[in-house]
């Protein structure tokens, strides 16, 4: 009799708690997403003032998956900020150089090409020519705090307060200006203290306007991408780790990762009122790539969307949207869409593990 009240009070406690969580999930709302970053998460700022045609990711078959037409998301359909601002009830982010949105519940000042670091910086190295886009993170900031006057006026630190930010993958294409520009990763590495500081700079700006829950995300495993596996691959099987990817090109990204966690450790023990939450793409990434078959990829190092067959489809010259490239039947089976960003599936699960964790510490959904 005893044992039976014994399990009747264990399960109601279960039930109490799964219920408790269900509950704090529900009520943790945001009036808003702001986003930060590069093509991993722009949704147009390219593309306000109409589809630039020279530009492979406006065309055919980029958001065929979600939207049925290209958004000027890199991407088969949704990215992360979409599925974000899905999990809280909010429009997706309109872009920040829109002039006709209405950014009350959000924006995204993502801009494909952005770097870290402003345009001296890369002039100082020689890499002028690689940089093609100005979108770093000091314009960011300024376009985001032309749009937060606009929405929450004088009374903003309340507002943000209660918004999400989401403030990177900031530092990729710093590191690719350096490798196409014929910097190897050794060197590129040599500059990964500035650009992890520019970063963490940057979080503080925005916890001085008024920011608290700040997810800023680490660099993914550039050397699983197809992109660099074409472009880089080498007959030596010492140059590869045990999956098949690069490693000096990984070594980098885990050492940007390792700098940028260090930094953000600092940030949470200066800033206790703030909840600044460290996102892991690279273990997000690395373990789809290390257990394709737990997230119903069939394949990661091909691309969905390319030319060129063999073990990556991927060549330069007919990239995704580009004349002589085509897409597969089935991009949800695919890690890599287009060689250099993700498919839609993969964002999805990325998001779900930086919600609920375990890729984001703390996860953005607490109890």
């Amino acid at each position: 009799m005893r044992s039976g009240r014994r399990m009747a009070a264990a399960l109601v406690a279960v039930v109490w708690s799964s219920w408790a969580l269900a509950l704090a999930a529900a009520a943790q709302s945001y009036n808003a997403v702001f986003n930060f970053g590069d093509s991993i998460t722009d949704t147009g700022n390219l593309c306000t003032n109409g589809r630039p045609s020279s530009i492979t990711f406006t065309q055919p078959p980029y958001g065929e998956t979600y939207f049925g037409t290209p958004t000027c998301r890199c991407c088969d359909g949704r990215v992360i900020p979409d599925f974000l601002s899905s999990k809280f009830g909010l429009p997706f982010l309109p872009p920040s150089k829109s002039t006709t949105a209405d950014f009350k519940k959000g924006a995204n000042m993502a801009i494909t090409g952005a770097t870290a670091m402003d345009a001296p910086f890369f002039r100082s190295l020689g890499l002028s020519d690689k940089i093609w886009n100005n979108g770093p993170i000091s314009f960011q900031l300024q376009w985001f705090q032309q749009i937060s006057s606009a929405v929450c006026g004088n009374d903003c630190k309340s507002y943000l307060g209660n918004s999400l930010f989401v403030f990177g993958e900031f530092g990729g294409n710093d590191y690719n200006a350096m490798l196409f520009g014929n910097y190897n990763a050794d060197q590129a590495s040599t500059y990964t203290p500035q650009i992890v500081s520019t970063i963490a700079n940057g979080v503080e700006k925005l916890i001085a306007m008024g920011a608290t829950d700040i997810v800023v995300p680490g660099v993914l495993p550039i050397g699983c991408f197809p992109i660099y596996l074409t472009i880089y691959g080498t007959s030596n099987s010492g140059d590869y780790d045990s999956l098949g990817c690069l490693k000096k090109f990984n070594d980098l990204s885990t050492n940007h990762n390792n700098q940028l966690q260090t930094q953000i450790s600092s940030l949470q023990a200066k800033y206790k009122s703030a909840r600044i939450m460290y996102a892991d793409f690279y273990s997000a990434v690395y373990d789809m790539v290390k257990n394709p078959g737990s997230y119903g990829f069939s394949t990661v190092f091909q691309t969905c969307c390319g030319a060129g067959g063999g073990k990556y489809n991927y060549q330069n010259s007919a990239r995704c949207g580009m004349s002589g490239a085509s897409a597969c039947s089935n991009p949800a089976a695919h890690l890599s869409w287009d060689g250099i960003h993700l498919t839609e599936a993969a964002y999805k699960q990325i998001t779900d593990g930086w919600l609920n964790g375990p890729y984001c510490r703390p996860a953005i959904l607490h109890s």
